[in-house]
């Protein structure tokens, strides 16, 4: 019969999940067959998917590279795996940011920010109690390993001026923007076009409080910029930065960067 195990398709003579395991990987301690975890007894079916999983065991860099292309089609896995992109400002945006990227397998993710963990961060951040007055950069770093290893972590420790602009985006397809001020926001998006010119520019304007998500759009702003929000709503007293709303938008921006790369291949 043909099933799928580890996400690789075989032909498989057998009658059980334990004679799935026995065949392919002995030392497995759950069994899970299209989504469930059973006992070795569990018949097997024409066209079942079985995952066998040993505890503790992580997938060393040539098993990743295929449960990703297995996920994501072929494609889509190589594509992303040969680009660079840049997130600046590691908050509650560029740190979900930073996380979905990894999880697509991008091949390098260039990385900055200046600042340490504060415990108000906890509150929309990729961030953890015990990780409170770490720099951000270590923490990211330190987060991002545990989900994809993998990826090349460019981790630059700097703040951001106008003059730094100009030489830090080298090889760059995407340079998303995720900064909490808006003068800064403005005169990153302003330099880093210019500097920039055949890499996209994503950036983020109006995301704070609890206002619908249905109200954030994508908007072209020049030749090589695109901005995400609402465009109105800016944090202030009495209306603060929401896990739930800056999440989405820093979704958003992750998906205008991955479809800028993947645009030669994309359906829509």
């Amino acid at each position: 019969m043909n099933i799928r195990v580890n996400e690789k398709q075989v032909d498989f003579i057998g009658e059980t999940a334990g004679d799935v395991a026995a065949s392919y990987k002995p030392d497995a301690d759950i069994i899970i067959q299209n989504g469930h975890i059973v006992n070795r007894e569990s018949a097997i079916l024409d066209g079942d998917n079985i995952y066998l999983i040993k505890r503790g065991e992580k997938p060393d860099e040539q098993q990743m590279r295929y449960l990703l292309t297995a996920r994501h089609t072929p494609k889509v896995a190589e594509k992303m795996a040969k680009t660079k992109i840049a997130v600046c400002g590691l908050g509650g945006l560029g740190s979900n940011i930073a996380l979905a990227l990894a999880r697509m397998g991008v091949g390098e993710l260039l990385l900055i920010d200046y600042d340490v963990i504060e415990p108000s961060n906890i509150n929309r951040q990729q961030y953890y109690i015990d990780q409170i007055g770490m720099k951000k950069t270590e923490a990211t770093l330190e987060n991002l390993k545990r989900v994809n290893p993998y990826v090349k972590y460019d981790m630059q420790d700097v703040f951001i001026t106008k003059e730094l602009i100009g030489g830090l985006f080298e090889g760059c397809e995407v340079i998303i923007e995720a900064f909490d001020g808006a003068e800064t926001k403005a005169m990153f998006i302003v330099e880093a076009s210019r500097c920039y010119p055949d890499a996209l520019i994503v950036g983020a304007s109006g995301v704070a409080g609890l206002s619908s998500h249905e109200k954030f759009r994508v908007v072209s702003a020049g030749k090589n910029v695109k901005l995400v929000g609402d465009f109105e709503t800016a944090a202030q007293v009495g209306r603060g930065l929401m896990s739930t709303r800056v999440t989405i938008a820093a979704g958003i921006q992750a998906n205008v960067a991955v479809r800028h790369v993947l645009a030669d291949i994309l359906e829509d």
